[in-house]
């Protein structure tokens, strides 16, 4: 009787601790995901402004791998964390950002940080 007793507690005790985990878990990730998705965007939506000015066909070519990064961005399903894709348009996303890095000649591994913490992609 005891050992039965004993197990119920214990099971409730440890799915009760696995969703508090789980949650600080899921949002710390999310947050991540959120600041690198934010990153990407901001990094081409300014480029896309500088490059209009010019309109020789280099850039063209640059301001169209641009629109389809910041397509790709608006298109990545911020809202449902059950997306069955949400890794594989992660990867194309950071794969798309790193063509348009090499086309611009900028390195793709942006080291934004302070003296205390550093954010890496």
């Amino acid at each position: 009787r005891f050992h039965g007793e004993g197990y119920q507690e214990g099971y409730a005790e440890g799915s009760h601790v696995g969703v508090v985990e789980g949650r600080r878990y899921g949002s710390l990730h999310g947050a991540k995901i959120g600041s690198e998705i934010g990153c990407y965007l901001g990094f081409a939506l300014t480029w896309h402004c500088l490059l209009q000015k010019c309109t020789d066909e280099k850039n063209s070519k640059k301001i169209r791998a641009l629109d389809s990064l910041i397509g790709m961005i608006q298109k990545f399903p911020y809202e449902d964390p059950t997306y069955d894709k949400l890794q594989e348009d992660l990867e194309k996303i950071r794969g798309k950002f790193k063509q348009v890095c090499s086309m611009l000649n900028i390195q793709s591994d942006f080291r934004i940080g302070t003296e205390r913490s550093s954010l890496t992609f």
